[in-house]
């Protein structure tokens, strides 16, 4: 198979995938969407990062496309919808860079209660100003996680450690770790806290989440951090906050437009201000996180074409069936209605085609089957299962 992987994704991911052997193409940058279409026709596997955007048109370009994989964590970049629509299966690194991007929050949350931003500045300007003024510790200091997920939890947990109170807020119950305070409207968390960090997913009801309105009802002098999403987070309100006064610092690492690539010029009106720390979406961006991250998306990939196994794929039903020696393996993706596996079955008994084993997930309206049969079938099998009205992709694999 013909694999692209785009923006400077780890090379173990490669190697992995071309000693499975398939044919890897590298790209160190993101593409537009018509450099995706141009580049993608005859792609098998995608691999990107958070700046390609796989939209619908590119998924209309791309007939021979198996699946995609979100060398991070995030997935709002890809249509899912569109790409279940075609039996492509999208995964992700749902763990592999927490503790890179709850380091860097530790770090900055101590930069800038120490207000060492500005510090490192004048010194590099020539100034010396060896003053304790408004520098403080973290420790006994109440922090606010906004999304208690993997990095929120993980974060508590450090914070603690530090002698931070931790607070959270997180619209699913979540259970509490060690001495962290749940919260039950954001509005408390706010009030409560001094220091506030966004935890979140990129879900469509997240964009605009964090305004005016939240940064009015935040503490005087409060800091906020934002290594979720760039969407999320007004920035003209952050700024007018910032240079109010009101927030007394804020580190961004992820913005709502972003460069393609490296050394492209960054636009931000938060360029410039005291004390905001501005990084280029380098949250999860470590060579230890960048390598288990490659591991793990080339190992998912590979493992979906060689035994259609869909375990945490974001957007099909998950599923892993052991193989059985000396089969074949039908993979068949279905609009999730009832019956239909009673069809399929029915169609391989009317051949005289038998069922060594079988497993069938569903995950909204699709159905994902898994049959290992015997290996004397005929086309016609083939031809009927595709031509069932509920098919959407019917593939054929061969177990060693």
């Amino acid at each position: 198979m013909k694999v692209l992987l785009l923006e400077n994704i780890h090379p173990d991911a490669a190697a992995r995938l071309a000693k499975e052997g398939h044919h890897v193409e590298q790209l160190p940058r993101a593409l537009s969407e018509d450099e995706l279409i141009e580049a993608i026709r005859d792609v098998r596997l995608l691999g990107i990062r958070s700046g390609t955007h796989v939209t619908e048109r590119v998924l209309q370009n791309a007939p021979h496309l198996v699946a995609i994989g979100a060398f991070c964590i995030g997935t709002n970049q890809i249509d899912l919808a569109a790409a279940a629509r075609r039996g492509i299966a999208v995964f992700n690194a749902p763990f592999s860079n927490t503790r890179s991007v709850v380091e860097l929050a530790l770090a900055e949350i101590i930069a800038m209660a120490r207000r060492l931003p500005e510090k490192t500045t004048q010194m590099h300007a020539g100034i010396w100003d060896k003053s304790a003024a408004g520098a403080h510790e973290v420790r006994g200091r109440r922090l606010g996680i906004v999304g208690y997920g993997n990095i929120g939890t993980q974060l508590s947990v450090l914070a603690e450690n530090l002698g931070m109170s931790v607070y959270f807020y997180d619209i699913a119950d979540k259970l509490a770790l060690g001495n962290a305070r749940r919260c039950s409207t954001l509005h408390e968390l706010l009030s409560t806290v001094e220091a506030v960090t966004l935890h979140v997913d990129g879900r469509d009801g997240n964009h605009g989440f964090f305004g005016e309105a939240e940064f009015a009802a935040m503490r005087p002098r409060s800091l906020f951090l934002n290594l979720s999403r760039g969407f999320v987070v007004d920035h003209a309100a952050l700024r007018a906050n910032i240079v109010s006064g009101h927030i007394a610092g804020a580190s961004i690492d992820v913005f709502p437009d972003e460069p393609r690539g490296r050394g492209d010029e960054f636009v931000s009106e938060l360029r410039g201000l005291p004390n905001v720390i501005l990084t280029p979406h380098v949250g999860g961006s470590t060579e230890e996180a960048q390598q288990d991250i490659g591991d793990f998306v080339a190992g998912k990939l590979a493992d979906y074409v060689v035994s259609g196994s869909t375990s945490l794929s974001v957007n099909l039903p998950g599923i892993a069936l052991p193989a059985v020696a000396g089969t074949h393996r039908l993979v068949h993706l279905h609009q999730n209605v009832p019956g239909v596996l009673a069809a399929i079955n029915r169609v391989l008994a009317d051949h005289g085609v038998n069922v060594e084993g079988q497993l069938l997930r569903t995950k909204d309206e699709y159905g994902y089957v898994l049959t290992d049969i015997s290996s004397e079938y005929s086309d016609e099998v083939l031809a009927e299962l595709r031509a069932m009205p509920v098919t959407i992709r019917l593939r054929t694999l061969r177990s060693a």
